[in-house]
């Protein structure tokens, strides 16, 4: 295997899982609307691709293995897409310093990966991403000790990961009762397949060109436009001198437009100047020699397009988050990042001190390279970040070695957590010290969330319809119904205990100030002489209620 089968390989995947990411969103055991696994690991393969879509052909296998990894481990988002990108950044040392792979070496990268991964994971389950990526590794290393063709071991390692991922229900008996494989095993299998498609010499698969259509595309990052339609790869421009018997210059631009678009033929008394789209220039050049002969200067050009724009659409990125997020050189003890969406909730971090508000959370997890920039843009020595999501914790972690200054990631896993963190920092007091007394706080807040099912499903025999309310105890679905503020009283009652002091109602986007009034004035008439309860304007997609419990 050599560099260019590689990242033809790797870009292959990012775009299949793209199309197939849908289907493995659903294969979540919870209907909750979240950013889903199959999002969350496309997300990070396209990081890669786009890296890669800038490498030449005649990188080495180290060099494209060694990108992929770098731009993964900066755009994983998600617990799934972290793995994802651990799994090949171990893949990539294990080919460092490599020009080409034979069998054992994809062997040996990809147990590297397997173990890069589950030492990430402080309490590894089976009957997840992990199991399928252990189970192909460990076919790999046996059918390297026989066959040395790296075509063959990715073969075989695809079907073991295949029967692991068939299993999985199995392993979980939660998937079992949902009547699915895992989702994050899914992922990784469509990823190797993908790749293995095109070891196998099948044509990469390519990003469907969007629906044409009369009005400018509008995008929100720079002057770039994302999606710019490209229906031929390359640009092909020269000029030839004309030949005396040189037949009518209209006949070459008939031919050009059979086998390109935006053609430009000038036809002078001594020279043709050409410009074409095309994804054949060997054949609009070897056309152009019947009507005379190339000159040296200027010479003839020809400029991968795709390749150009992906560059550009990169440096707009980039130039967007750099605008997002300036940096700041440490000059206080402490900073603080925290993960929220809803203006009501990033004001309310603001107010407690927080220095940079990362936008995130359900349907949009921040990638590493976001907290990244976000702790980069914190004028502190020391920063604690605050995830406030359990599927955000593994990619800030990420940013952890890769920041330059000292990074304490806190476990949090609810907004209410982060913010009882916060109001328990003390700065007198030292970092180890800080980090004990805002993990003792948030560990003793209880959190409520009412949401919406996004699909139909079935939970513990329990029927689930789209559309319907969705009350979660601590993260944990607790039931169902079909009044939104009924949902939010009763889970309310949950939470609360004889220790309960306060209660604090977060109300999202599409709930109105009235209809949040009227539940608190119902929580009042039931707790009001012992529990204090504030409400408070969130304004946060998804959640219909944030309720904390303290």
């Amino acid at each position: 295997m050599n560099g260019k089968l590689l990242k033809d390989a790797l870009c292959s995947a990012a775009v299949t899982i793209e199309k197939n990411r849908k289907a493995i969103d659903e294969l979540n055991v919870y209907p909750v609307p979240d950013g889903d696994t199959g999002t969350n690991m496309s997300m990070t393969m396209s990081a890669a691709r786009r890296e890669l879509m800038v490498m030449p052909d005649t990188s080495t296998v180290s060099e494209i293995a060694d990108k992929a990894a770098s731009a993964m481990l900066r755009g994983a988002r998600g617990n799934s897409g972290v793995i994802l990108s651990l799994l090949f950044r171990g893949f990539s040392k294990g080919l460092a310093g490599l020009e080409t792979a034979e069998g054992t070496d994809l062997a040996n990268a990809l147990e590297i990966g397997v173990q890069a991964a589950y030492k990430s994971v402080m309490k590894p389950t089976e009957g997840t991403i992990l199991t399928v990526a252990r189970m192909g590794a460990q076919q790999a290393q046996l059918t390297a000790r026989e066959n040395n063709d790296p075509v063959v071991v990715w073969e075989e390692t695809c079907k073991a990961a295949a029967e692991a991922l068939a299993k999985t229900p199995e392993q979980l008996p939660i998937l079992k009762k949902a009547g699915v494989v895992d989702a994050g095993g899914k992922g990784l299998l469509t990823v190797w397949e993908a790749m293995l498609a095109v070891m196998h010499g099948e044509a990469p698969a390519e990003v469907e060109a969007p629906a044409k259509s009369e009005a400018p595309t509008v995008t929100a990052i720079g002057r770039v436009d994302m999606e710019e339609e490209i229906n031929f790869t390359y640009c092909t421009e020269f000029i030839v001198e004309k030949r005396k018997d040189c037949p009518d210059a209209f006949k070459l631009r008939a031919y050009l437009e059979t086998i390109g678009d935006c053609v430009v033929v000038v036809d002078d008394d001594e020279i043709i100047k050409v410009h074409v789209h095309t994804d054949t220039p060997g054949l609009a050049l070897q056309k152009a020699l019947e009507f005379g002969y190339f000159i040296n200067d200027p010479k003839p050009k020809i400029e991968n397009m795709r390749i150009q724009h992906a560059g550009r659409v990169r440096e707009a990125k980039n130039a967007a988050q750099d605008e997002t997020y300036v940096r700041a050189e440490p000059e206080k003890p402490f900073g603080f990042v925290a993960v929220a969406a809803g203006d009501g909730l990033e004001n309310m971090f603001k107010d407690l001190g927080v220095d940079c508000v990362v936008r995130g959370g359900q349907t949009m997890n921040p990638s590493t390279d976001d907290i990244l920039r976000a702790v980069h843009a914190t004028p502190a020595k020391n920063v604690f970040v605050l995830p406030n999501n359990k599927n955000i914790i593994m990619a800030a972690e990420q940013a952890v070695s890769l920041a330059d200054r000292n990074v304490c990631v806190l476990q949090t896993r609810t907004i209410p957590q982060g913010m009882s963190a916060m109001l328990a920092f003390d700065d007198s007091l030292s970092l180890d010290e800080n980090r004990t007394a805002m993990t003792k706080a948030f560990e003793k807040v209880s959190t409520g969330q009412i949401t919406f099912a996004a699909r139909d499903s079935e939970l513990d025999g329990t029927p689930i319809k789209k559309g319907e309310v969705m009350a979660l105890d601590n993260g944990k679905l607790s039931f169902v119904d079909k009044d939104l503020n009924h949902a939010a009283y009763r889970l309310t009652k949950r939470l609360v205990n004889s220790d309960t002091g306060f209660v604090t109602v977060m109300h999202g986007a599409d709930v109105s100030e009235e209809t949040a009034e009227q539940l608190v004035a119902k929580l009042q008439s039931k707790f009001g002489d012992r529990i204090e309860i504030m409400l408070v304007n969130g304004g946060q997609p998804v959640y219909y209620y944030i309720i904390s419990a303290e």
